[in-house]
């Protein structure tokens, strides 16, 4: 029996992050905040570094936990953005009249002028498929996250505003690195340890 040796090779897919993107997790990832997670980038500069917000990791939390006036809208979940500054509140949607919203891709943005924000739920407008709510972000300095994509860290993936506003944030990691092909649609059925298995 012929046995692909490479099918268990992780190896980057030469992508290079761009704001937009989403970073996917290599499978095997034994990380307390990483480990089988999809990372939208926010924002990246060759100068700066990257600054970017994990899309699947759903907190103990509602926004009515953490700010006032929102009990009357239904449970709102608060995501966590990654490991840096989890004091902070950050929100992606599709509202493009927020002034002060960074267009992040296609119809996406982040953040903006918060009372437009309040009052667009408040109204009782949708908040599925329009808004997420995150705690804190994920970092990386100049150059950090080039290297951990050529050390096959990171797969990059499109991403876009279909993938962030995905119903399915469980099977998120999964969805993702199967759109990379049939290798990598393979590893997503693993189990993160395969020792454990």
């Amino acid at each position: 029996m012929n046995i692909d040796k490479d099918l268990f090779r992780i190896e980057t897919n030469h992508v290079v992050p761009t704001q937009g993107n989403v970073l996917i997790s290599e499978p095997f990832l034994c990380d307390q905040f990483f480990g089988r997670s999809v990372i939208l980038v926010v924002e990246h500069s060759v100068g700066s570094g990257t600054m970017g917000l994990m899309l699947n990791k759903p907190m103990p939390l509602f926004l009515s936990d953490i700010l006032s006036g929102f009990d009357a809208n239904g449970d709102i979940p608060v995501y966590r953005g990654g490991p840096l500054s989890m004091d902070r509140l950050f929100y992606l949607h599709t509202l493009a009249h927020v002034q002060g919203a960074l267009n992040i891709v296609d119809d996406l943005f982040l953040n903006g002028d918060f009372d437009a924000i309040r009052d667009y739920i408040v109204q009782g407008n949708p908040v599925k498929g329009k808004l997420r709510f995150f705690l804190g972000y994920s970092g990386w300095g100049e150059g950090q996250l080039r290297e951990e994509v050529l050390d096959n860290t990171w797969m990059v993936g499109h991403g876009g505003c279909a993938c962030v506003m995905d119903d399915n944030v469980p099977r998120l990691w999964e969805n993702e690195l199967s759109k990379l092909g049939d290798k990598y649609r393979l590893w997503s059925h693993f189990p993160q340890i395969p020792t454990l298995n």
